[in-house]
């Protein structure tokens, strides 16, 4: 008996404890905690202002633990300083760069209590400042001055001179754009002498008329190239036929600058009928491609073709512009030299040409990374020319520029790689709102004293309106505003180049001037290149904060930025913003800002 009482006690005893394991008697998990912050975004200054951001935790009912923060996924050059909860349910986290590089990042911050953690993201934008200073940069350009005036080109010839007939608005178009000296360069049929003694300005007309009906009235007139009977079978001028060309030079002159005109060989006498006088003149395009090897050939040239213009009788004074060099790193200094110690005849300006690229394969970022050689050469140019006391005040032009150089030589073949051709749409696109203010800004600063654009009416790689439409492409308007917030009138008052602390120059170009009335205009080109094999790519975002706290109160502030979403047939819009000791800009991608600041 007492057996079985001790075996129904061991029996209750093991039932109880297996009824105590299946009904949940064990302890139960904590409750966990949460986290919230006071916002999902955070701007962190490259000047080393820090940036904090605030934390809550929630606890469940009855929870006194501590609670720490950490972060993860800080890039480099980012620190941060945490502040946790403890035993409270606020903390704080705060961010500084010293040496971040711009952009944005996705970082975490986790609370945890010992025994559960929570975790949220927080996007990081580290910005770039820029402080603009009331003194002038009097280390570049002229005394400080940005005198770099804004020009178009065209090029007469069987493929342009129906361009304004079908397009008969496109001369309103031409007008707003508010070129100087728009540059004319005939060649092919556009060239008015077609063999010895046989001329016809009909082609060349039809594009110089408009043109020279607009803007300043007073275009450049390039002679391109010899007429076709002068030239070898590489389509080069003959050294031979250097008189030749200097003869055929004069004609023109006489044609345009002369109510008289000229007589040819055949006695046929040429003359414009309505006298349109030209002040500018380019001497040959390109010598060092075009068979002019070395700058004494091309001094040779020169110095043959000048007098006999000056001594056409031209019935307004008449000036030059030499060399107009296809550009490249180091040619300057190794095509120049001979030419500035052989020239004798006037040379009133120096001209050059940059293209970024001749292949369409070329990614973004190498595309970008040409610039600097073009500052190189604008310095090299002046560096020579100070060797001849007759020249060292001549200024520097760039007559040419544009993206890429390439074009379709015939049968859709390049002309620069013998591949099928494609058409490089950068010109046109949001990427050249980024590319074209960096060329400006930075051609400025090194002296340049106009850039003009290759070439107004063309198609999506070259054009700033369309040949077949006239309708305007986002280049247009991208020029359009450089003319009008840099404005360089002949003779001045020019803008004044400002004092820039600028905390990172790899992505975006800064510009600040003030103006004559005392207006300050500041440009931002966000130039970042999302990947290195980005081609025609969106760009990367950038976030500025514009310091103008030296300059006191302005009245008045508005914003004109143009990028992606801007609309190429209606162009951009300025927004009128309220001034600040500091502004924040951010851009999307490619694209360019222009902040106006009125006193």
């Amino acid at each position: 008996m007492r057996c079985k009482t001790l075996f129904l006690i061991l029996l209750l005893g093991f039932m109880a404890a297996l009824f105590s394991s299946c009904d949940g008697g064990s302890s139960a998990a904590p409750a966990p905690i949460s986290l919230s912050l006071a916002s999902s975004a955070l701007e962190v200054l490259q000047d080393g202002t820090p940036a904090t951001v605030d934390a809550t935790v929630v606890r469940p009912a009855g929870d006194s633990n501590g609670v720490t923060l950490s972060v993860a996924g800080l890039p480099p050059g980012l620190s941060d300083q945490v502040t946790s909860p403890g035993t409270g349910d606020s903390g704080s986290v705060a961010f500084t760069s010293r040496s971040a590089a711009a952009g944005t990042y996705s970082v975490s911050i986790t609370a945890s209590d010992g025994q559960t953690t929570a975790s949220v993201p927080l996007s990081l934008t580290v910005a770039i400042v820029a402080t603009v200073w009331t003194s002038v940069n009097a280390s570049v350009a002229e005394s400080g001055q940005l005198e770099d005036f804004m020009a178009t080109s065209f090029q007469p010839a069987e493929w342009d001179d129906q361009f304004f007939t079908n397009n008969p608005g496109a001369v309103t178009t031409l007008a707003n754009l508010g070129s100087q000296h728009i540059r004319l360069q005939p060649v092919s049929a556009g060239t008015p002498q077609k063999a010895d003694g046989t001329w016809d300005f009909t082609m060349l007309n039809a594009v110089l008329e408009p043109v020279i009906s607009v803007g300043d009235k007073s275009p450049e007139l390039q002679l391109a190239v010899a007429p076709a009977w002068m030239d070898d079978s590489n389509g080069h001028l003959e050294p031979q036929h250097f008189q030749d060309f200097a003869s055929y030079a004069a004609d023109v002159v006489k044609y345009y600058n002369t109510h008289a005109g000229f007589t040819d060989s055949n006695g046929v006498t040429h003359f414009h009928s309505t006298f349109t006088p030209i002040t500018w003149w380019g001497i040959f395009n390109e010598p060092n491609y075009n068979g002019l090897t070395t700058g004494a050939q091309y001094a040779q040239l020169y110095n043959l073709v000048v007098p006999a213009m000056q001594a056409a009788g031209s019935e307004v004074p008449i000036k030059f512009v030499a060399l107009e060099l296809g550009d490249y790193p180091g040619l300057a200094d190794a095509y120049m030299p001979a030419f500035v110690a052989n020239v004798t005849a006037e040379v009133d300006v120096v001209a050059t040409h940059f293209y970024s690229s001749c292949n369409q394969l070329d990614a973004d970022q190498r595309i970008f990374n040409t610039i600097p050689g073009f500052v190189q050469e604008v310095k090299a140019i002046y560096s020579q020319l100070a060797a001849n006391p007759a020249l060292a005040s001549v200024p520097v032009w760039v007559t040419e520029n544009n993206v890429n150089a390439d074009y379709n030589r015939g049968g859709g073949i390049s002309a620069c790689n013998g591949t099928a051709f494609v058409t490089d749409k950068r010109g046109t696109t949001a990427f050249f709102a980024a590319w074209r203010p960096y060329v400006f800004s930075q051609i400025s600063q090194a002296g340049a004293e106009a850039l003009y654009h290759w070439d107004f009416d063309a198609d999506q790689q070259f054009g700033e309106v369309d040949y077949n439409t006239g309708g305007t492409y986002r280049s247009y308007w991208v020029d359009y505003w450089l003319a009008r917030y840099f404005p360089a009138p002949p003779g001045g008052p020019y803008p004044q180049i400002l004092n820039l602390g600028v905390t990172e120059t790899s992505s975006v170009e800064t510009l600040a001037v003030q103006e004559p009335d005392g207006s300050v205009v500041v440009m931002i080109a966000d130039r970042a290149v999302h990947s290195s094999s980005d081609n025609n790519g969106a760009g990367d975002p950038r976030t500025v904060e514009i310091d103008l706290s030296a300059w006191g109160a302005f009245s008045s502030a508005s914003l004109l930025t143009i990028d992606a979403n801007t609309d190429p047939k209606a162009g951009p819009t300025a927004q009128s913003i309220t001034p600040a000791s500091k502004i924040t800009l951010t851009l999307g991608g490619y694209s360019v800002a222009f902040l106006t600041l009125k006193p």
